[in-house]
């Protein structure tokens, strides 16, 4: 495995060298409509060779019939006067499942125009018919088929790696980049007063005339949030699934962009971005509409698969396209990369239809009592199997929540939420029903503190009050570094005489994501020659990479990088290659970026020991004090149970001013810093804590 710790301070530079051997021809397209309707498109380097310089003493004997042959065509090829001739085969592999038909063709060595190329499309038939196939010596045959370097394509993470969240991945080649994803990241307890954490996007910034698309996997907020800020600083198509691009636009018209071009695809199909091709296989995950990627560039296929598990009974009945993944990986998979969320849990991800037999019994337990959810706003399968069951059970729906509200009405909006007439209700109207009546789903599952189950479990919320005839299942598992969150809220509840189911009690939630048995068998279809493994810490990028061993990957062909790396393949060797800026952005309130470790130093200081404010209104000309100096404390102390303390700062720092102005310092900045240090000192003497200090002196 590839510990990628040393990295070179000079920037990469983006140009590839290759030998006379290496060089290419104008790239091969080929486009064609397969049986089920979807688009092929792939990119091939066709190397040329040249042969002439093989001596004929390295020539095996051949017959003399095979020698003519060989002397008529050398004789023809000096008369166009060539010295080498190049084949390539293009093979366009149908994206119907299970099925693959394969189209080739006979490619000279010649540089071609585009009405050559035209002419030779419509006189096919007559070429093929032309092609005369000549033996040729083994020599040459194992000489062709010889491994060669190609055009090399850069895999570069600018987050998604060693953290939860914030995934954004660019695959780069020549002058086209494609991203992929563009998420956020909650604040850890650390970032005091943040509400969003964002990437850096200077690479993106600096090559944004190489960008050619944006590819998103699925619409959950760690892989589209991001999206309003990437795309003020950069302008490109987004392309996506249909309800994924229909979140999107919701946020997009949040934030005010509305010029952006949101693009639908449907799994299965292929779309070109230059010298790339990126292909939209479905997986299954928590959210309907969910797509791995095959990535065709000029080096090998890169197979990213999202966010995935395997789940053979989804509630919308699309199952993972295991089949795809295998022919690809027949084909040859030149590298993987894969959801690392779940690489500690040994075994499979159960089914989402576990989730509804619980609920089912659950309901039944529940009686006359008002039932109320938390779970993730984007789960739209859990939410339908609420809403059938509640069907079945008489009573109404009301959604809470601003998030769940519009996910829920987006997914109505587009199919792929089906309510009966009348039973969604508005949350004012749970007034008008009996509690035996009413189901309420809402966020909160993760105790936001402004979600709408905390602020249920406060007493706060406008509609909803909690009492003993409550029932509430939090259907969701807390992510790491929320349990302390969630915990609160479920005691807050509890006093309030409800009645809590969470995930530890009952089968309630289930994940997403693929767990070890499911990663081997995606490693196990696709046979990549390298693996990165994505998404997730470094403890689960580590596991997962000892999984792929497990199950042969070599060592040295796993690379465990970190955001910024640049991965670089040429489709012999992978490796780490330098670095680019990356790291992360915080968003505060309509602020971007403005926020960074000074001020979060200071905002941890001023939470752990508060503020004193030294005060005082001096005349420099004639160094006297006009008034003060005074202290206000600000989290530090309570003032009137510390008189004497106060009091006693108060003498220190007019003693301190006494002497700046008998030792002729006159200068603000030289007297703040003798206040500063010498009132620092007496507060850690007299209470062993350091409030953050500042001076404040003025003019009369």
């Amino acid at each position: 495995m590839k510990k990628q710790n040393n990295r070179p301070d000079s920037s990469y530079k983006n140009s590839t060298q290759r030998s006379h051997v290496q060089q290419r021809v104008r790239p091969s397209s080929v486009s064609g409509k397969t049986e089920d309707g979807l688009t092929n498109l792939f990119t091939i380097d066709v190397p040329e060779m040249d042969l002439s310089p093989i001596k004929e003493s390295r020539k095996p004997h051949v017959s003399s019939t095979v020698s003519n042959s060989l002397s008529a065509s050398k004789q023809d090829a000096s008369k166009k006067q060539h010295s080498g001739s190049s084949r390539s085969a293009v093979s366009a592999v149908s994206t119907k499942r299970n099925k693959s038909t394969t189209q080739s063709r006979v490619v000279r060595s010649e540089p071609k125009t585009s009405s050559d190329n035209q002419n030779n499309k419509s006189k096919s038939a007559d070429k093929n018919a032309a092609v005369t196939n000549v033996s040729k010596p083994r020599s040459q045959k194992v000489s062709a088929k010889r491994t060669t370097r190609k055009t090399k394509v850069k895999i570069i993470p600018l987050g998604g790696l060693n953290e939860i969240g914030k995934n954004l991945t660019v695959i780069e080649c020549s002058n086209d980049i494609i991203i992929l994803d563009s998420g956020i990241a909650f604040p850890d307890s650390e970032m005091l007063g943040i509400d969003l954490v964002i990437p850096d996007y200077n690479y993106l910034e600096k090559n944004a005339e190489k960008i050619r698309g944006i590819v998103i996997t699925h619409g959950h907020e760690d892989h589209i949030g991001g999206l309003p800020y990437m795309l003020r600083k950069v302008n490109a198509p987004v392309y996506a699934t249909r309800l994924t691009i229909g979140l999107i636009e919701g946020k997009l018209k949040e934030h005010g962009l509305t010029g952006t071009k949101l693009i639908n695809v449907t799994p299965g199909e292929t779309v070109k971005f230059g010298c790339m091709a990126v292909e939209f296989i479905r997986v299954n995950h928590s959210i309907p509409d969910a797509v791995g990627m095959a990535f065709h560039t000029p080096a090998g296929i890169i197979v990213h698969t999202g966010d995935f598990k395997v789940d053979f009974t989804p509630i919308d009945d699309g199952v993972i396209d295991l089949a795809r993944f295998a022919e690809l990986g027949n084909k040859g998979v030149l590298a993987l990369m894969a959801d690392s969320t779940n690489a500690e849990r040994p075994g499979y991800t159960m089914s989402e239809r576990l989730v509804g037999e619980s609920f089912e019994k659950l309901f039944a337990t529940a009686e006359s009592r008002r039932i109320i959810i938390a779970t993730f706003a984007s789960n739209i399968h859990r939410v339908q199997q609420i809403i059938n069951i509640a069907e079945r059970q008489n009573r109404k729906v009301a959604v809470s929540g601003r998030s769940m509200v519009n996910v829920i009405g987006k997914s109505v909006e587009l199919g792929y939420l089906k309510c009966p007439n009348g039973i969604l209700i508005d949350i004012d109207e749970i007034k008008n029903y009996d509690p035996e009546r009413l189901v309420i789903i809402t966020t909160g599952s993760q105790g936001e503190p402004m979600s709408a189950l905390t602020r249920m479990s406060r007493n706060e919320h406008r509609q909803v009050n909690i009492n003993p005839n409550d029932f509430i299942i939090i259907s969701a598992t807390p992510i790491p570094g929320n349990e302390k969150l969630v915990t609160n809220v479920v005691n807050e509840l509890m006093k309030s005489g409800a009645d809590v189911v969470y995930e530890k009690m009952y089968d309630v939630h289930v994940s997403g994501h693929a767990c070890q048995e499911e990663q081997k068998l995606i490693l196990s279809l696709t046979k990549p020659k390298f693996f990165i493994p994505v998404h997730g810490e470094y403890k689960h990028l580590a596991k997962h990479a000892e999984t792929a061993r497990k199950i042969g990957i070599d060592e040295n062909n796993i690379i465990i990088a970190s955001i910024g790396d640049v991965i670089e393949t040429d489709g012999v060797d992978m490796r780490v290659n330098g670095a680019v800026q990356a790291g992360k952005v915080l968003v505060d309130g309509l602020g971007v970026g403005d926020v960074g470790s000074i001020v979060l130093r200071d905002r941890r200081l001023l939470a752990q020991d508060g503020l004193l404010i030294a005060i005082a209104t001096v005349n420099s000309r004639n160094k006297e004090i006009i008034s003060g100096p005074d202290v206000v404390s600000r989290g530090f102390v309570y003032v009137r149970e510390s008189e004497e303390l106060m009091e006693d700062a108060r003498k220190l720092l007019y003693s301190t001013l006494r002497r700046c102005f008998d030792q002729d310092i006159v200068e603000w900045s030289a007297i703040k810093i003798r206040m500063k240090d010498v009132l620092t000192n007496f507060i850690y003497q007299k209470t062993k804590r350091s409030p953050m200090i500042l001076p404040v002196i003025m003019e009369a």
